[in-house]
């Protein structure tokens, strides 16, 4: 199994995204170096099973977080960046908290526990070259996703946006009725995900990882 990402899909593709979506316009700048490589390893998988006769499988998650993320605010992604900023903010009681960009783009996120599961279902059930995108169907604006996890934390005080830094795509949704017509649908819905994963920010602490790359969606 190569494990893709939704960022293969062009910047103003039609929402949701489906999967013959892939290489029919030109790609989101900020993270086009990233959607490049995994666009080559989808290639590469595809070209091995025609000339070799393997069977390589390739998914397309969409935006993953839960428990064990990376929480280094200079290259964390957008649901565990805000997580530690209004947990940071709700200790020291500060009166407000900043994020980048207008917090009107729209994005899907699903939980590490679905991702798995999903991964594991296509390994037994789905066979070939054909891609397949792995997420709920659903999406939230950043400013919506902001307030839930404002309001898990438990922090009282303002949000800022600035709108100086970058959105990134206005939308990415998947179209994941390839998936759902092969018996498989998330379990986990963001508010509880959003939960279990301050759950486990409280208990094991964060973590960093200085050389991640920072998505386009970054806080």
């Amino acid at each position: 199994m190569f494990l893709g990402s939704s960022c293969i899909y062009p910047r103003l593709a039609p929402q949701p995204m489906s999967e013959g979506a892939f290489l029919t316009g030109e790609l989101e700048p900020t993270n086009e170096p990233y959607a490049v490589a995994k666009i080559a390893g989808i290639k590469l998988c595809q070209s091995y099973n025609r000339q070799y006769g393997t069977n390589y499988i390739s998914v397309m998650p969409t935006n993953l977080y839960g428990p064990g993320d990376n929480y280094d605010l200079e290259n964390s992604h957008v649901v565990p960046a805000m997580i530690r900023k209004f947990h940071e903010a709700k200790e020291k009681s500060v009166q407000a908290v900043r994020l980048w960009g207008t917090g009107s783009p729209r994005r899907e996120f699903l939980y590490v526990d679905d991702m798995a599961d999903a991964c594991l279902f296509l390994m037994k059930r789905h066979n070939g070259s054909q891609i397949v995108n792995i997420g709920t169907g659903t999406d939230v604006t950043i400013r919506e996703l902001a307030e839930t996890i404002r309001e898990i934390a438990g922090y009282g005080g303002d949000v800022v946006w600035d709108s100086s830094m970058p959105d990134g795509m206005p939308r990415k949704l998947l179209d994941v009725s390839l998936l759902r017509g092969m018996g498989w649908k998330h379990r986990v819905e963001l508010k509880e995900g959003i939960r279990k994963t301050y759950e486990a920010f409280l208990r094991d602490g964060y973590h960093s990882h200085k050389n991640s790359p920072p998505s386009e969606s970054d806080v």
